[in-house]
């Protein structure tokens, strides 16, 4: 299989606009799409002001105008189309339903040697892939948020995912200066199986009022040495996503998944995390 080097991301937010820059750093030529043109504006202003704040840390060494030289937007999928590209990322939200919608048409839409990958961070691969005409070239590829400062990237093969083009996906992630880890196809994978128990239980404890959110994070940080406690963690990800993540793993394991009352409350309060400006904290 060829090299990659011209991505296309789906989804232009937080995770799609982190991933498409990471790429374009990389000399990766990138087409970010999302429906909302507002979301893409946003990416662009948003991708601009880490780059500039990454040079002037010297944590990059190439000017900023020359790495956003190399990503296009686009409002519809059927721009992936004229872009050409050796490989697709989508990024949108953790719902099966939309991503299986946008996979069946970029299918119909692209040749059938680009390689599709999902950012899902819950959602079973081989069961997106099987919406699609092309599962031996479909896998996981789960990247850490901020993703330009974290360095994993959890990569988890589908059922019917070639060798080769798992390969090729793991030479992409290396290129971008990942570290990847390799999951089986299960709920949650490696990441969030693991980590949504600590972050469930966090919001288990603060509805109990064991103890107040700031000393539930401190004692979390400091007590295991975490760059950020549990709670403001889930306020980054973002809380629905957080519950739809829960609801996965409860469906595949059982009630110990089960979301906390107070988590599902905030999320019906319309409290998500950073992005709505209230979670757990206030931004």
């Amino acid at each position: 299989m060829s090299e990659v080097k011209k991505i296309v991301v789906i989804g232009a937010g937080q995770m799609g606009a982190g991933i498409a820059q990471v790429a374009a750093q990389s000399e990766f030529q990138v087409l970010l799409v999302d429906a909302s043109k507002e979301a893409l504006a946003k990416a662009e202003s948003g991708v601009s002001k880490s780059l500039d704040k990454l040079f002037e840390k010297k944590k990059i060494s190439e000017k900023p105008e020359a790495v956003l030289s190399r990503i296009d937007y686009a409002s519809e999928l059927k721009a992936s189309q004229d872009f050409a590209p050796d490989l697709v990322i989508e990024a949108v939200s953790e719902n099966e339903a939309l991503k299986k919608k946008i996979f069946t048409e970029l299918d119909a839409l692209l040749p059938e040697n680009v390689i599709f990958a999902s950012n899902t961070s819950s959602i079973s691969i081989t069961r997106l892939a099987a919406c699609t005409k092309r599962a031996d070239k479909f896998m996981g590829m789960h990247f850490m948020n901020p993703v330009p400062l974290m360095t994993l990237v959890e990569l988890i093969e589908g059922l019917g995912t070639s060798k080769e083009v798992s390969n090729t996906v793991r030479a992409t992630a290396e290129k971008m200066g990942k570290t990847c880890v390799v999951s089986k196809d299960r709920a949650g994978f490696i990441i969030n199986r693991v980590l949504m128990p600590m972050i469930n239980e966090a919001f288990w404890a603060l509805g109990e009022e064991l103890g107040t959110a700031e000393d539930i994070d401190a004692g979390m940080k400091l007590g295991t040495n975490q760059p950020m406690g549990p709670l403001t963690l889930a306020d980054f990800i973002g809380l629905d996503t957080t519950v739809s993540i829960l609801e996965v793993l409860q469906e595949s394991y059982g009630e110990k998944f089960r979301p906390a009352p107070l988590l599902r409350q905030y999320v019906e309060a319309g409290w998500l995390g950073r992005k709505s400006g209230r979670g757990v904290y206030q931004y």
